[in-house]
């Protein structure tokens, strides 16, 4: 899920993993037990509050059932109406701890998944696009609400066999929300989705604005997303910055209306690169108990 408070001051992205696409140790095991690989990803962005947490626990730590995927001492529960997250993580390297429980309530729930790929082994379900979410922090002291939007993946294969790279984002419109995905996969066919999520009227497709190249992140990574013409897109703020993975917050103009943006451009080629993989182990700790 991700969240973007009212103000526009504070962002948060909360992603919990069973079989960690993007871990190294994941990776280096042949990916043949998921379940001991698991995660919660913690992205939180905003003056004096910033934290990211992602420690990769063992099987004993995992507990799932139709409503609950819990991994340690942080959970997501959905109880049909709604999402909560307890979390209690600890960033690396400098370690401050992130504790508190978001709420999510969606407007509208969509029932079905969309395949991303020509054979059907990478599904996006958008659950909930339409979305108010609530923010109680205790570490660190912080409270907010705003929009949010909550969705879940699967995948039978990993995604650098299937993909090259991505771009996604989802912007908040007075009808609901538009979500945007451009996909290239490794036989460079490209794949481009234009949604508009409205609780009143239901899901419509619509014809995607040309491209619009963004500003490129300290890394390097190469991002776009779609902008009408007439206008431009720009990058608001960068919220997370890798070699191979950069999530930020951008303007643009979509439906005939300046938006803003979350979003997010992954490389996967990059990903794999080896380098990039010894380097993930001091982002991504793993705990063996």
């Amino acid at each position: 899920m991700d969240a973007l408070s009212s103000d526009g001051r504070h962002a948060l992205t909360l992603i919990g993993f069973v079989g960690s696409v993007f871990s190294p140790y994941y990776r280096f095991s042949g990916r043949g037990r998921p379940e001991d690989h698991v995660a919660l990803n913690v992205a939180l962005t905003g003056a004096g509050s910033k934290r990211w947490t992602m420690t990769e626990r063992r099987t004993k730590a995992l507990h799932r059932d139709a409503g609950t995927l819990s991994i340690g001492p942080s959970a997501m529960r959905w109880d049909g109406s709604g999402l909560t997250v307890t979390i209690d993580e600890i960033s690396p390297l400098i370690p401050r701890r992130v504790k508190g429980t978001v709420r999510l309530y969606p407007d509208a729930v969509v029932n079905h998944p969309v395949a991303l790929d020509c054979e059907a082994r990478h599904c996006w379900w958008p659950i909930a696009p339409c979305a108010r979410v609530e923010v109680e922090l205790d570490e660190p002291s912080l409270s907010w609400s705003g929009s949010g939007y909550f969705d879940f993946n699967t995948g039978e294969v990993p995604l650098e066999e299937s993909f090259h790279r991505w771009n996604w984002c989802r912007a908040s419109v007075p009808e609901g929300t538009v979500v945007l995905y451009d996909l290239l996969d490794r036989d460079d066919q490209s794949c481009s989705l234009a949604i508009k999520f409205d609780p009143r009227h239901g899901v419509t497709d619509f014809e995607p604005p040309p491209p619009a190249r963004l500003k490129k992140s300290f890394w390097g990574m190469r991002r776009s997303t779609r902008c009408e013409r007439g206008a431009s897109a720009k990058v608001i703020e960068t919220l997370e910055d890798s070699p191979f993975y950069t999530r930020s917050v951008v303007g643009t103009r979509l439906l005939g209306r300046e938006v803003t943006a979350i979003h997010e451009s992954v490389d996967l080629g990059r990903f794999a690169n080896p380098l990039v993989q010894m380097m993930l182990p001091y982002r991504m700790p793993r705990r063996f108990v």
